[in-house]
């Protein structure tokens, strides 16, 4: 009997700390924010794809 999965919730906390910047540059923290958006619309277009085929 397969498991059917109706609702997905994802919850994050993102918050911002001006004394730990140094440690990364904006370019590296901006490149990962972008890598991270686009690993999420990829798996949220995944599950609409998944959704349209049953």
């Amino acid at each position: 009997m397969p498991v059917v999965i109706r609702e997905l919730v994802i919850r994050a906390n993102v918050t911002e700390n001006p004394q730990g910047e140094s440690a990364f540059s904006s370019a590296e923290s901006q490149s990962s924010k972008e890598e991270i958006i686009k690993e999420c619309v990829e798996q949220v277009m995944e599950i609409l794809k998944q959704k349209t085929e049953r």
